[in-house]
């Protein structure tokens, strides 16, 4: 004998209701499993993400290695194409060294890659509401260049602060300069100061003058507005500044010219 249960005038014997119960668990248990493998993978690619720049800072330590920039690559991206002549920091103009180490980090040869105090001066600034001011060394602006975007957020410098700090403990103050010098941005599509001094003053890098070299130092905050070789009243002020600074650091360069 069969029992039947009546349901909306329908027949359904209890084994066929069982089925489909079964059937139905077997759907959502394969969408749950399936939405797992996908943040599985997600979160694969996010930490392979995290940790790439962390190998490439070891792989940038080789010296015939020459990095680009995410700035040169987005300009690869949109077709655009840029101009960079890697020069070993042997060729490069120690005046212009000076002018960048006055203009941009003057405390390089003293720090792991963040300068604590100023970052810490810059933090209390912003959580007291006052205007935001740079706070960053020559081994955040490289990470920065190499590895994360230009827009500024604290996201940004959260990911600027380690990767500085690991740069700086694999990297000799050497070679994180050269690396530096030679990404940095001068102009649209103007990237390292090879392609900078020949495209500003049709000089190599070797044969930057004093004022040439504090030039380029102070447009590099600002490099597509601030143009080095036609430079305005306020520019040349800055550099002047700066090329003072720079015949009087002595002491501040003793890490790159011992």
């Amino acid at each position: 004998m069969v029992f039947v249960e009546r349901h909306c005038g329908l027949d359904v014997t209890p084994e066929i209701r069982e089925e489909e119960i079964r059937e139905d668990e077997d759907v959502a248990a394969r969408r749950r499993s399936g939405l797992g493998s996908l943040w599985r993978r997600l979160l694969l690619w996010l930490l392979v993400l995290c940790a790439l720049p962390y190998v490439l800072i070891v792989l940038y330590r080789v010296d015939f290695i020459h990095p680009v920039s995410t700035l040169m690559l987005r300009d690869l991206v949109l077709l655009r194409g840029y101009d960079r002549q890697w020069v070993s920091f042997e060729d490069i103009s120690p005046q212009l060294v000076q002018s960048v180490m006055m203009s941009e980090d003057g405390q390089y040869c003293f720090h792991g890659g963040v300068d604590w105090v100023q970052l810490n001066a810059v933090i209390d600034d912003a959580l007291e509401g006052e205007a935001s001011r740079g706070a960053s060394t020559i081994p955040m602006q490289t990470a920065k260049n190499l590895f994360l975007w230009n827009s500024r957020s604290f996201l940004r410098k959260g990911l600027e602060v380690p990767l500085a700090m690991a740069a700086s403990t694999v990297w000799s103050k050497k070679r994180m300069m050269e690396i530096y010098l030679n990404v940095a941005e001068w102009g649209p599509g103007i990237y390292g100061v090879g392609a900078a001094a020949e495209h500003h003053f049709g000089v190599p890098a070797s044969k930057l003058s004093a004022r040439q070299s504090a030039l380029l130092a102070v447009s590099l905050p600002n490099p597509i507005e601030r143009t080095a070789g036609k430079p305005g009243r306020g520019l040349r002020r800055l550099a002047g500044v700066i090329e003072r600074r720079a015949r009087q650091s002595g002491g501040y360069i003793n890490c790159l010219y011992d």
